[in-house]
């Protein structure tokens, strides 16, 4: 569906006045939205890292070296598979109840899912594994929830401002902008996470090939009154060292 698939039709809704605000998860979001939109304010985000569910309760460790993992993120195939090359990475897509039931009826020996829908469905007693960044850098966002509105639209962004979490809406606009630079979608292996200290931002981002095998990864602090210029400047960072070729790489297979 490209990019945007999950949140277009909520906001054609919303530019036509049919709502007056619309909740999205933030990592469905594109990296540009739509004139007349905005985000109106950035919730305090749950967990966001990534959790491993196997059908035995083993890590990702325990599994075996050619294991089944369930998952159609690019971002999660290439990092396991940059892991663990032998990995046999098999698709997974529907809501999260399929994907449980498909981890037993497939013959998946695991997958992996974002933790913050896991928890916030009550089913944290599945979990195996929590993967840490440094396995698993997270999608742009995730764990964050969008409150979009409509641009000018005073009195909506005065009622949403009151669930709005400054250290939270900071680390989203860094990841975002590092995004936004790359021109990155739901069809490329790119992964951004920040978190703040006191004043200052750590972002840590990541672009990768396909098989995991090509992995461009850097940090970098900034205070968080540059949140935006910190994610452009990463990104512009990780594009000299050669994630360029490997981003064009990418669009010239997804228009063949």
């Amino acid at each position: 569906g490209g990019k945007g698939l999950f949140v277009k039709e909520i906001e054609n809704a919303l530019l036509e006045g049919l709502i007056d605000l619309a909740v999205h998860s933030m990592k469905d979001m594109p990296a540009e939205i739509p004139g007349g939109l905005k985000i109106g304010a950035v919730p305090m985000r749950e967990t966001p890292e990534d959790v491993l569910i196997s059908r035995e309760g083993g890590t990702l460790s325990d599994l075996p070296a050619n294991a089944k993992i369930g998952t159609s993120s690019l971002r999660r195939s290439a990092q396991l598979l940059s892991k663990m090359p032998g990995l046999q990475i098999n698709p997974l897509r529907g809501n999260l109840d399929t994907r449980l039931k498909k981890l037993e009826r497939e013959g998946l020996d695991a997958i992996v899912l974002a933790a913050a829908g896991v928890k916030r469905l009550g089913l944290e007693s599945r979990i195996s594994e929590y993967l840490s960044t440094d396995i698993m850098l997270p999608a742009v966002g995730q764990g964050a929830l969008c409150i979009e509105i409509r641009k000018n639209d005073q009195l909506v962004e005065t009622a949403v401002s009151v669930l709005d979490d400054a250290d939270t809406h900071s680390a989203i606009l860094s990841e975002r902008a590092f995004l936004n630079r790359l021109e990155g979608g739901c069809q490329t292996p790119i992964a951004a996470y920040a978190h703040l200290n006191k004043n200052d931002i750590h972002l840590e981002g990541l672009v990768a090939s396909l098989d995991g095998q090509t992995v461009y990864r850097q940090t970098l602090t900034g205070p968080r009154t540059d949140a935006s210029s910190l994610g452009t400047r990463l990104a512009d960072f990780i594009l000299g060292r050669g994630a360029k070729a490997v981003l064009d790489t990418l669009k010239e297979t997804s228009h063949v």
